[in-house]
């Protein structure tokens, strides 16, 4: 009976210490995974900060589908046969650059439209075209993101942008729609900075005053600069029509860059970029009108060089110094926001002088080290013009201890040479285009960008006239002024289209030509018309080819094996 005693005793002891132990074990466990996370709470954690949402407003989406009249659904509306061309309409064309009188007709928060200070600058604005502008803000970003619009107003006179603006703002949006206006005009540029300067948000977002935004066009923006406060992020620009308001989307990306002229032009997408098209793509410059940057970021850099006047050169200026100084920029496909295109400026710049070659003397000089040449060659007036004080700009370069544009053009802009060579390369064909049958030459006649070329008695020796008369056919197939970055093109394809000025772009397209040495052809590739000219008129266009014409025959100056 003891020796049972005895074994039970020992027995709850060893028990005992047992669970002591076991309890110990708990409680250690317990105290210590607090202080210590293991991995697996760590990548939960993860998960959760980087968890991804839907910000689609879908109630919205739904309304909107229901919704009809004049422009809904990006629409083109065209007016009543009695105003088509009235006074009124002439009146308002002139005075904006696009028919604000079909703006007038729609709705001001128009629905589905293809898809956070936001700060808007504008000049005597149309009034239904700018409150457009701010309820697609409002009504396509969600509200948790949306923290203020500043509208900075450059000075403007018009009646409707004054009073009558602060009373719509103060009734619609009080709190959230903010007004600053200049005491004088001061041009794009300051007027934006004007705008950030009042913003206590966290990103900036600028935007031009005769734009639409989106459905869901804000938290693609915001994404990047969330992974890292030094991406600039730009959304895609699409077209609203200047004269139906019809909204389309331009097309399907490219990456920004530039000519040697200074020319924004854009380069192909590159092959990764192609595999994931709703990804964010690196860009080497920004077109300059819409964009989103980390006010702290924004600021760091210095803001805009405030030396650069009214507008020109601060997309470059922004963009490289994003790149140089230790940032990114990119374009974001999930993001969308409508441009009006003005069909002509209507808005007088305040500037003196040659303002836009003294903005980009600036740029160059303190951003483009040697590679400043190039920009000379091509533009040789700049070397006189005086740039002003650059001594901030130089510092501010030296104190981000920023690289160089040689970095610049080998890690970013590595594929702009093969588009737009530093150094042009030999042409085919250069000098006078003259007509067999007229013995006439193609002559701009002094025209501009978007305006059709003519014929003319040839020109020789040295005169101004002579510039405008001498093309040259490059090796890309384009048939360029000589001198400037304008190149035949034929956006039409009917019969007798005529033959117009525009930007080159060196992506072929409407501006490919092919010419026929044999017969003296010059063929539009992609219409395969042949170019025509009417002595008579001193016009050219696009014919039906027929080597029977002999107005359809011409001769292209010194011609070199191709």
């Amino acid at each position: 009976m003891r020796f049972w005693r005895k074994t039970f005793y020992r027995k709850r002891f060893v028990v005992f210490l047992l669970l002591a132990f076991s309890l110990g074990i708990v409680v250690y466990r317990k105290r210590f995974a607090v202080r210590v996370p293991s991995v697996l709470d760590d990548q939960r954690s993860l998960m959760r900060r980087t968890e991804l949402m839907d910000w689609e407003d879908h109630h919205l989406l739904d309304s909107d589908a229901k919704r009809s009249g004049p422009g809904e659904h990006g629409e083109p509306f065209y007016l009543p046969a009695e105003e088509a061309n009235s006074e009124l309409k002439e009146q308002l064309y002139k005075q904006n650059g696009f028919n604000a009188l079909v703006s007038d007709y729609l709705s001001l928060n128009r629905a589905d439209l293809p898809r956070v200070a936001v700060i808007i600058p504008f000049h005597n604005e149309h009034f239904s075209v700018l409150l457009r502008t701010i309820y697609s803000i409002v009504n396509r970003s969600p509200p948790q993101l949306l923290q203020e619009i500043i509208l900075a107003d450059d000075f403007s006179d018009r009646d409707a942008v004054k009073e009558q603006l602060d009373e719509y703002v103060k009734s619609h949006w009080p709190g959230l729609v903010k007004i600053v206006r200049a005491s004088k005009r001061e041009g794009l540029i300051r007027a934006r900075l004007l705008g950030a300067r009042r913003s206590t948000s966290e990103v900036l977002v600028f935007l031009d005053s005769h734009s639409e935004c989106n459905y869901n066009w804000l938290p693609p923006l915001l994404e990047p600069i969330a992974e890292d406060y030094r991406t600039t992020v730009c959304p895609f620009v699409d077209v609203i029509n200047y004269e139906t308001f019809a909204y389309r989307i331009q097309d399907h990306g490219a990456r920004g860059s530039w000519d040697w002229e200074f020319f924004y032009k854009r380069l192909p997408l590159l092959a990764d970029d192609l595999k994931h098209p709703d990804r964010p793509f690196r860009s080497p410059v920004m077109a300059g009108g819409y964009f989103a940057i980390s006010a702290k970021w924004f600021w760091q850099l210095g803001g805009y060089d405030e030396g650069l006047d009214i507008w020109g050169g601060e997309q470059y200026e922004l963009s490289f110094k994003v790149w140089q100084c230790g940032g990114q920029l990119v374009d974001a496909p999930c993001s969308h926001v409508g441009h009006i295109y003005r069909k002509f400026s209507p808005i007088s710049n305040p500037g003196v002088g040659d303002y836009i070659g003294r903005n980009y003397k600036r740029v160059a000089e303190v951003w483009m080290d040697e590679y400043k040449e190039y920009l000379y060659m091509r533009r040789p007036h700049y070397r006189n013009l005086n740039p002003g004080n650059l001594t901030k700009q130089h510092q501010l370069r030296k104190s981000l201890k920023c690289k160089s544009f040689k970095w610049y053009m080998e890690n970013v802009a590595f594929d702009q040479p093969k588009k737009y060579p530093a150094i042009d390369p030999v042409s085919l064909s250069e000098g006078s285009v003259r007509n067999v049958e007229s013995g006439l030459c193609l002559d701009t006649h002094f025209k501009a960008e978007m305006e059709a070329v003519g014929v003319a008695p040839c020109v020789k020796g040295k005169s101004g006239r002579r510039r405008e008369q001498y093309f040259l056919y490059t090796a890309n197939r384009e048939i360029k002024l000589k001198g400037r970055s304008l190149c035949l093109d034929v956006p039409q394809s009917g019969f007798q289209a005529p033959v117009i000025l525009y930007a080159c772009h060196g992506m072929q397209g409407n501006q490919l030509w092919k010419y026929d040495s044999q017969v003296g052809h010059i063929i539009h590739a992609v219409t395969k018309l042949c170019l025509d000219m009417n002595p008579s008129r001193d016009t050219v266009f696009m014919s039906v080819c027929d080597q029977s014409l002999s107005s359809q025959s011409w001769t292209f100056g010194k011609q070199r094996p191709a």
